[in-house]
């Protein structure tokens, strides 16, 4: 039995009520009705990871072109996602509740590409072949840290026309040269999309500490690194974090692409596993723990290579063409190596606890559960941690207390026990 103690934890909370007044506000500033043809066909993009109100934001965004007399459609942009098929990303669309039905405008997926140019040192630039030959083209996506490098733009719109836009061609160019040409190559190859392209802005997507949309921002063609860069800073300093730096064992209850695009965020968890980049000096997580894949991430397992233990069910769930095409497309393999795999939760939990080591004292065990890596407001905590959360005078709110218990074939329960 292990004791937990369920806490909130509190973040940065900016939050955005009003979504279409402010998605028509930008749209209609950046977009000139006076230079596109009447009826002029509008791409907007749609990608795969979950972001919050998604569904609200492209309804949004759709109202609004058709307000302004153009005829929007919607284009997956999705670079290798849905296992690199035109049908596969329709798929993973309709599961986000983004469909033709619920948007009411026709969604044209391929996988057929463009070359529309190079960059100065010889990348070759593509396009998808709807997005390209379209009047105007609307880039939407969340701008957040990047899982695999830092610079000046990272996750977000840049990155959504380069490897979203590019499709696999496209994706597998960008991260040819590695992690650390990744800064570089999508700065360089987004600047020669922008120009050789008819996208017409960006629509940026800003999230707080819990997940909630705290604003969505235009970005025009002019200024569009510089002010990407911006929101960057901004997204960073909402991001969530685990309630303390050094942990001997992160217990994650689900990973999965809709929470992270490598299944559990590597800024949250503290490791990359890149070849030849280091890893993050913090959180140093001695152990880490994951129990099954969501079904949203439709066998897609990517990042299950991040974890040092795992459960027979989260196995049985993967998708290997899916899950291989990922890891192949972005070069980072490792990320999709399988760890130790045991028959419960309860023997994986208790196997890494024991490789902690033969004199590792049991009452001294700083563990913290979670849901995935995308919802950290409310997580679980041994008796060791929350003392020192307390010690720091860290703001946080004691839910409940309880004794962690297993059911060996169903997996772990809850017993809501108080502790004095």
């Amino acid at each position: 039995m292990i004791e937990m103690i369920e806490i909130e934890q509190c973040f940065p909370d900016a939050q955005l009520h009003e979504l279409h007044k402010k998605i028509r506000t930008e749209i209609i500033r950046y977009v000139s009705s006076d230079r596109l043809p009447p009826n002029a066909e509008i791409a907007i993009t749609a990608g795969s990871r979950g972001i919050t109100n998604i569904v609200k934001i492209l309804q949004s965004v759709v109202i609004t072109v058709k307000e302004m007399g153009f005829k929007p459609f919607l284009v997956p942009a999705m670079g290798s996602h849905g296992g690199a098929t035109a049908e596969g990303q329709l798929e993973v669309l309709r599961h986000l509740g983004i469909t033709e039905e619920s948007m009411g405008v026709p969604i044209r997926s391929s996988m057929d590409v463009e070359l529309i140019s190079h960059t100065p040192n010889g990348t070759p630039v593509y396009m998808d072949e709807n997005a390209y030959h379209a009047d105007g083209i609307i880039v939407v996506n969340r701008v957040k840290a990047h899982t695999a490098f830092r610079g000046k733009v990272e996750s977000g719109l840049s990155k959504m026309v380069t490897i979203g836009l590019g499709k696999i061609r496209g994706a597998t160019f960008v991260h040819s040269n590695g992690a650390l040409q990744m800064a570089e190559n999508i700065e360089s190859v987004s600047r020669c999309a922008i120009d050789n392209s008819p996208i017409l802005m960006g629509l940026a997507i800003i999230e707080n500490g819990y997940d909630e949309t705290a604003d969505i921002v235009g970005v025009d063609k002019a200024g569009w690194h510089e002010r990407e860069a911006e929101l960057l800073d901004w997204s960073k300093s909402m991001m969530p974090s685990l309630p303390i730096e050094d942990i001997d064992l992160l217990v994650i209850e689900e990973i999965g692409k809709c929470f992270s695009g490598t299944g559990m965020d590597p800024n949250i968890i503290g490791r990359w596993r890149i070849e030849g980049v280091p890893e993050p000096k913090s959180p140093n997580i001695s152990k880490i723990v994951v129990l099954d894949l969501a079904d949203k991430s439709f066998g897609n397992a990517q990042g299950i290579g991040l974890a040092d233990f795992t459960t027979q069910r989260l196995v049985d769930k993967i998708d290997r063409k899916s899950t291989y095409t990922n890891a192949l497309t972005s070069t980072y393999l490792q990320r999709a190596m399988i760890p130790l795999i045991y028959p419960s939760e309860k023997k994986a939990i208790e196997t890494a606890i024991q490789s902690l080591g033969p004199d590792f004292e049991r009452d001294k065990l700083k563990m913290v559960q979670i849901a995935n890596t995308l919802h950290l407001k409310r997580v679980s905590v041994s008796k060791p941690v929350l003392e020192e959360l307390q010690a720091q005078g860290k703001e946080i709110k004691v839910v409940g207390k309880y004794a962690l218990t297993y059911d060996e074939m169903e997996g772990m329960t809850r017993k809501l026990t108080v502790f004095s």
